[in-house]
């Protein structure tokens, strides 16, 4: 099963297939005894994507049993004993596809031309990954972060660790005292170490940043090296943590630590979103609902594309207009927002997906345009 998610991996997902392409979303629980009923929805979910391929006349027996034996071989490898909270499923002629996402998904089964990659997406945005730097005097931790967890991250020469053993004792004679642990020169070498070697990680990787140790190691973090006035290369957003003893974990610990300036940061992402929004509606760039933003998309004018969490909607295209249907119909699109946010991400659209009800009184989808 596949964890983690990124661009390259989405882009992939997104692009069409032989019909059919089957898509099976469902909601998975990683504690007891929730997780006991996860086996028995994805035997359900599996006969019912089995039955539709059965009866379907628009697919070819040669197809129905290759992707009938495409979704045998994902079953064999779901692993449900380490489930997070959604299970996607993908499955088409010659190729299957496991996701395990860190985010609820609602239970579907979807027969089209393209994987029902909307929630990846979502899933994929939800994440907003960043990066924490735990410090002491001995001892500098990098850990992942994304939704409520931490990973400790062994790359670029972290975890660095130090004695605190003065390895020079006759610096202490000159002074006739032993120097406060954040005054000597060691750590100050010690700390411009973990900044030389955290910047290459920003450049690779930016993200957010969240720098967690006592007054005093941050205060000499920030004389000692340039990652915390910006000095990467990349813009990257540095949040201090004035938090002891935690360079070395453990990762719970550490992420209550960082999670109410976690959670401020995600309020003031929508916040970004909604404003921008506005700023467009002053501007004349601004598009909203289901027939104005598809046109838009598929033009490649979408610039920003707002979408709840959880809306979307069957349609019919009618007249080059969108009319409700109900899934299954003949011809129905099962879920046009999802044709939606992948034809806008394929045109360089940045895509945000907000709560429920933020959008409501614009229909739950709206945009910001290029022109």
């Amino acid at each position: 099963m596949h964890a983690a998610l990124s661009s390259a991996d989405l882009a992939k997902l997104r692009r069409r297939r032989p019909y059919p392409a089957v898509s099976v979303l469902m909601p998975t629980h990683r504690r007891e005894p929730d997780n006991a009923q996860d086996p028995v929805l994805l035997r359900n979910m599996l006969a019912e994507a089995k039955e539709r391929l059965q009866a379907d006349p628009d697919v070819s027996r040669e197809r129905r049993i290759d992707v009938i034996e495409q979704l045998d071989k994902a079953a064999s490898e779901v692993d449900l004993t380490h489930a997070e909270d959604g299970l996607a499923l993908f499955a088409a002629p010659g190729e299957y596809q496991i996701w395990s996402l860190s985010c609820t998904v609602p239970a579907r089964v979807v027969l089209s031309d393209t994987f029902l990659t909307r929630n990846l997406v979502a899933a994929h945005a939800a994440e907003h990954p960043f990066w924490v730097l735990a410090l002491s005097a001995d001892h500098v931790s990098l850990w992942s972060g994304a939704m409520d967890r931490l990973t400790e991250v062994r790359r670029g020469g972290f975890p660095l660790t130090r004695s605190l053993v003065d390895p020079d004792p006759e610096d202490q004679l000159q002074v006739g005292d032993v120097p406060s642990t954040f005054r000597n020169e060691h750590t100050r070498r010690f700390l411009r170490e973990a900044d030389t070697e955290l910047a290459a990680v920003l450049r690779a990787d930016p993200r957010p940043l969240y720098v967690v140790g006592e007054a005093p190691a941050l205060s000499l973090f920030d004389d000692a090296g340039t990652v915390m006035r910006g000095g990467t290369g990349t813009k990257v957003a540095v949040t201090q943590v004035p938090q002891a003893g935690l360079a070395a974990g453990p990762s719970e610990s550490l992420w209550q630590a960082v999670r109410p300036y976690a959670e401020k940061r995600t309020e003031a992402e929508i916040a970004d979103v909604l404003a921008e929004l506005d700023r467009a509606r002053g501007r004349r760039t601004f598009a909203a609902g289901l027939d104005e933003i598809r046109q838009s998309a598929e033009i490649g004018r979408v610039a920003l594309l707002a979408v709840e969490e959880n809306y979307r909607e069957t349609v019919r295209e009618t007249g080059g207009h969108l009319t409700p249907a109900e899934p299954g119909e003949r011809d129905a699109i099962d879920d046009i927002v999802d044709s939606i946010v992948e034809r806008s991400l394929d045109t360089g659209a940045e895509v945000r997906f907000v709560p429920d009800g933020v959008l409501a009184e614009v229909g739950g989808i709206a945009g910001t345009l290029r022109y």
